[in-house]
This record gives structure tokens, sequence and C-alpha cells, in this order.
């Protein structure tokens, strides 16, 4: 039973990487993860969403601990919204089928001429159609209860495409979440979308600077929002739910 829900949850979070731009899917994944959030005893609290319902692409970078950032993407998820994953997901069996088909962006990070070229694409694409990227800037999910070094990639096509950065934390987990053994029990998870960040006028000589300014605002407030596993929820024990 778990591990179906396990899996199950995986097919969640690729289709919520997938349809961003579709009312009518979007609405359908939603409805999933409200009885997802039920059966798992999650709770969602947000903060600073109308920074996102804006008519123009940007740029979203966000932090990403486990699986439950999915849930919690569908509670703040923009329209004409798309994402950029590492290619190693799309040999994720059927999941990786579903993200393949959902129009997400691989990028290989083993190539940097590949990405490269990928994140060009991705540029011009969303400035064609008015679109918005999602990107996780430490390049892989982190349950260290810290935030991870960024990577470039999302700061450079900021740049490059002139569009604002949107800055997006989810609170720690660690108060009710082991990721030793992928269990966790019922929580509260705290999403903050920060003040969008101009690019306007910088150049690719500024990328250092523009990322460092959003790892300090980011990593600032994950740390103000996160909480000590005696203030949030329950130790992880008997009938806690799996998650990747």
């Amino acid at each position: 039973m778990l591990l179906g829900l396990a899996h199950t949850a995986w097919a969640v979070q690729a289709l919520s990487l997938g349809v961003c731009g579709f009312p009518t899917q979007s609405r359908i994944i939603r409805w999933f993860v409200s009885k997802f959030k039920y059966i798992f005893g999650l709770r969602f609290e947000i903060k600073g969403l109308q920074k996102l319902e804006v008519d123009h692409p940007c740029v979203i970078i966000s932090n990403h601990q486990s699986i439950l950032d999915m849930m919690g993407l569908m509670e703040v998820l923009p329209e004409r919204c798309v994402q950029i994953a590492k290619r190693e997901l799309i040999f994720l069996g059927p999941v990786g089928l579903i993200m393949y088909l959902g129009g997400i962006f691989f990028i290989n990070r083993q190539h940097s001429r590949t990405a490269m070229t990928v994140m060009a694409d991705v540029g011009k694409r969303m400035v064609r159609e008015n679109l918005k990227v999602w990107i996780y800037p430490e390049g892989t999910r982190n349950d260290n209860g810290d935030l991870l070094p960024f990577k470039k990639g999302a700061f450079y096509l900021a740049i490059q495409t002139q569009v604002p950065i949107i800055p997006v934390i989810y609170s720690s987990f660690s108060s009710f979440y082991n990721p030793k053994t992928k269990l966790f029990s019922s929580g509260t998870i705290k999403v903050e979308v920060l003040d969008a960040i101009p690019t306007s006028g910088l150049t690719v000589a500024d990328v250092p600077k523009l990322m460092d300014t959003c790892y300090q605002a980011m990593r600032t407030t994950f740390l103000r929002i996160s909480k000590t596993p005696q203030e949030n929820g329950e130790t992880a024990g008997p009938g806690c739910q799996p998650a990747q």
C-alpha cells in the first residue's frame, strides 16, 4: 500500500512538471494532490503567492528537498510555466515517459555544450511564448538542513533573456521527514515567494553577483521559516509514509 502511494506520488510529480501551462490538466493534478495531502497529513502555508501572478516571462527558482516539494508546487504553480529537469529522470520508466510527453526540458549535466544549447532554446521559447521557467538551482535534492551552492544555469538564462528571477522557498522538512528511511509523518510546510529580482541591464559578467544575491535571500528566508523538530510535527515512527 505504502509503496503504491510512493509510486503514485512520483507520477503526480511527473505530471505536475509537464502540464503547467494547461489549465484542464493542471486542475486534475491539483485535485489528486489535494487527496494526497489529506492521506499524508500535510499542510501548506503559502506567503506571497500573488508575486507569481505576472503576465510576462520570468525565471522561478526554488530549493528542492524531496517528492514532497512537488505537492507544494501544485499549491503555487503559475500558468504558462515549464520546468527544467536533469536528463537522468527520463530513464525512470513510466514516470520518465510522462515527463517526456509532458514537455519537460531535459539537461545533460555531463555535457556542458549540450546543456547550453538546451538552455538557449528554452530562452528563445520563453520569450516567444511568454513562458515562466521553473528551475532548481541546487541541481539535485538536498536534505541537509541548508541550501547547496547554486549552479549558474538559471542565472545565465535570466540575464540572456533579460527577465526577472522570482525565488520560491520551501521550509525544512527535517521535523517530520527522515531522509535515511525515506519516511515522513504529518507536518506543515511553509512556502514563501520573494520579490522579483530584476536582471535588466545585467551582462554575463554579473552572473556571480546575481547568483549570490539570490542565494543569500533564499538562504535567509529558508532559515527563518524552517522550524526545529520539536516545533513542527511528530517524530517519524509507525504509520509514517514513504517519500523519495
